[in-house]
């Protein structure tokens, strides 16, 4: 196993905006990923993702998605070689995208590592989504 690998923290669940104000703490295949400044003072290490929203748009030459979650847009880059990932990718699915943070800024950008289709209960998902991102938040901080 990379050392990189070891060093990197289990999955975040997070909202795209959080992203946007991360803080880097390295290069991104680095292990060190982003710094989130969550409420409080705290702050979380991410590098590892778990994010959910709606796919706006698909490029297959390009490997590419765009998607959309309740705080703005995200990019998620490797769609062609997610096992299975490609039944998500229609416009308007909701999905759960897991994947390493490559950028924050002018918008997310995930590396993808896991995709699935969430939209057969896309409302209940949709609902839950800001509650599960806050309490997991407040378990790792």
């Amino acid at each position: 196993m990379a050392s990189a690998e070891k060093k990197r923290p289990p999955p975040v669940k997070v909202l795209s905006g959080q992203l946007r104000a991360a803080e880097g703490r390295g290069a991104a295949d680095s292990g060190d990923g982003w710094t989130l400044r969550l409420s409080g003072g705290r702050s979380l290490p991410v590098s590892l993702v778990w994010m959910q929203g709606t796919v706006l748009e698909v490029q297959p030459e390009r490997s590419t998605a765009m998607l959309l979650d309740e705080t703005g847009t995200f990019a998620v880059l490797g769609v062609n070689n997610i096992p299975r990932g490609k039944p998500c990718l229609a416009q308007g699915k909701y999905v759960m995208v897991m994947g390493v943070v490559m950028a924050v800024s002018p918008e997310p950008v995930i590396r993808a590592v896991k995709m699935a289709d969430l939209s057969e209960l896309a409302g209940l998902h949709r609902r839950m989504w800001k509650l599960e991102v806050e309490d997991l938040q407040l378990v790792l901080a």
